[in-house]
């Protein structure tokens, strides 16, 4: 009964893992399309969401019915609430892939307001963050968990370089607002993107500690960096 447990919980991870390579292309692929101003693939991108929809159900329900049918404690038990709130997480990082594609779409046929540069290296960085971080909640890897979020420093710094750029061309010329604007919101959905990868990082560190812990500016997990 343990042994199919186990592989039952193997089986919830992979589902996982599957769930997010499907989002970290989803959030590369809506960044390029936009970059390239390529509205079929943003439409593509788009109406792939109802697909990441799909898989997130499909693992709640697998993880409800492990809960309903083996009653797990302690740390199993961790694991598949935690894999709820990862399942979630995951759902709404596919949402901000979305949104750039919609944004991509709204902007019908206007020009960029300037080649972009730091925000699709907001997108590999996030992509790369995120991909790292799901190895390490199903290897179940604390020491890697608590290193991650750090790298969310510099996805904030890109951010606050886009701002720092679009700010400076309104500045000149009121007319750029509303496709400045474009931008700028595409590269916060960025900003948040990487932000969820840290809650994902916290709740790894639940499973294998049973702290729930979060990584915030004022925590003694940022005063004491390892």
């Amino acid at each position: 009964m343990r042994k199919t447990f186990e592989t039952e919980i193997q089986s919830l991870k992979d589902e996982l893992l599957l769930l997010g390579s499907m989002v970290e292309q989803q959030i590369v692929e809506s960044v390029e399309a936009l970059k390239k101003r390529d509205l079929d693939a943003a439409r593509r991108v788009y109406e792939t969401d109802s697909k990441i929809n799909a898989k997130r159900y499909a693992i709640e329900e697998q993880v409800m019915i492990l809960i309903a049918t083996q009653q797990p404690m302690a740390h199993d038990l961790r694991v598949l609430a935690s894999a709820l709130e990862v399942n979630s997480e995951l759902e709404r990082m596919g949402d901000y892939a979305k949104g750039i594609c919609n944004i991509n779409m709204r902007m019908g046929d206007a020009p960029l307001l300037k080649p972009l540069i730091d925000i699709p290296r907001m997108a590999d960085k996030g992509a790369d963050m995120l991909h790292r971080a799901l190895t390490a909640f199903v290897d179940e890897d604390e020491a890697t968990a608590r290193k991650i979020p750090f790298e969310d420093d510099e996805v904030d710094a890109l951010y606050n370089q886009v701002y720092r750029e679009l700010m400076t061309l309104i500045l000149g010329d009121a007319s750029m607002i509303e496709r400045a604007s474009w931008l700028l919101w595409a590269a916060h959905n960025l900003e948040r993107f990487a932000d969820r990868v840290t809650n994902i990082c916290e709740r790894t560190v639940f499973v294998v500690t049973g702290d729930l812990i979060e990584f915030t500016a004022d925590s003694e997990f940022w005063r004491a960096k390892p």
